[in-house]
């Protein structure tokens, strides 16, 4: 399978260069250039993705491991990546995948039939972009989205949200569950140490709640002495429930030190319970801390009577107690997100597959 294929999103400019679309970057290329993403190349003319049917391993693991709480708790996702990203988090947890500039990791070929096919063999409810951003591999992983459609296979896209207007509704328009990414909340932040900016993530955020039906969760990595102050930790949780609603689930995960940020200390466990307890008083309904084992934190709560209706023990569902149509048992309130009758089983499995390439 040839890994470079027509990319859908540039156009010419006056000086002869190439202007790649995708993302708010908009890097120049000349002939045989490539973008910050590495992963797209101007060849021939155009731009082109040169990691599609490429992967840097296929894996089985639960769902919440995306994070994505509310999106058919307990079932099992096939998920990928490529190689690349269009941010430089000098934090990535990642970064051996997503700053790779080795294309000879991407020893697993796939299809997008074939990727759909084998989530369907083990059966799998959902298939997920991630690892790295799937934005840079837009064209692969819309593909993918269309043959896992075929088979009643739900997709699910792990992103920063770093992308145009443009290639927004076609990209999100293939998907059905997002967890994404919202590093900080300072323009500062972005800029220092992932080298972008916020506001096209908060476009994101803002387009997929009005504009789509895409289920959608909220990460943020809190890292010691960057972007755990109790104030911007405020600001941003009244402007979620302001812009977004309370019912969007929000992740706070402990950093632990990689990358380029090797001297930072792991973020406390009581860092992500105070930043949890904050956004409960900003009136989030759905608050969850990440990487730390915490009881609350895992759990979900009923908005209304406070009743614990999903009990989680890291990626093990020890208790489901939602209503055949997704409510508290208690009080009747409907809790947000997408739900089958019972809670799959997966548990906290995580199965390394091999794409049948026949």
């Amino acid at each position: 399978m040839s890994s470079n294929h027509p990319g859908r999103y540039w156009h010419l400019l006056d000086d002869g260069r190439i202007q790649c679309d995708l993302c708010p970057r908009d890097c120049k290329l000349k002939e045989g250039q490539r973008g910050a993403c590495f992963v797209r190349m101007r060849e021939n003319d155009q731009i082109v993705l040169t990691t599609y049917g490429r992967s840097s391993g296929f894996c089985i693991d639960p769902i919440e491991k995306k994070p994505l709480n509310h999106f058919y708790p307990g079932s099992s996702v096939l998920s990928f990546g490529t190689a690349g990203c269009n941010l430089a988090c000098k934090f990535c947890q990642n970064w051996d995948i997503s700053k790779s500039r080795d294309m000879d990791r991407l020893m697993d070929q796939a299809s997008p039939e074939n990727i759909a096919l084998t989530a369907k063999h083990h059966g799998c409810k959902s298939v997920a972009f991630t690892y790295n951003d799937p934005v840079i591999f837009a064209e692969y992983a819309m593909d993918t989205a269309d043959a896992c459609h075929e088979h009643d296979i739900k997709t699910v896209a792990v992103t920063a949200g770093y992308i145009h207007g443009q290639a927004r509704p076609d990209f999100f328009s293939k998907i059905d569950a997002a967890n994404i990414d919202l590093k900080a909340f300072t323009d500062e932040f972005y800029y220092k140490l992932t080298g972008s900016h916020l506001q096209p993530v908060l476009d994101t955020l803002v387009y997929l709640k009005n504009e789509t039906d895409v289920w959608f969760e909220i990460t943020t990595l809190l890292i010691p002495g960057e972007n755990d102050s109790t104030e911007e930790i405020t600001a941003m949780c009244k402007w979620i429930k302001k812009e977004l609603g309370s019912d969007v689930p929000l992740h706070f995960s402990a950093f632990h030190p990689d990358h380029k940020m090797p001297d930072i200390p792991a973020t406390p466990e009581s860092t992500l319970v105070r930043a949890r307890d904050i956004a409960r008083q900003q009136g989030l309904h759905y608050v969850y801390t990440g990487n730390v084992h915490n009881k609350d934190g895992d759990t979900t709560f009923c908005p209304e009577c406070n009743t614990a209706v999903i009990e989680r023990d890291w990626y093990q569902i020890n208790q489901y107690r939602l209503t055949e149509d997704g409510c508290c048992p208690d009080c009747g309130t409907k809790i947000a997100g997408r739900f089958d009758k019972t809670a799959g089983s997966f548990g906290r499995n995580r199965i390394p597959v091999v794409i049948n390439r026949s």
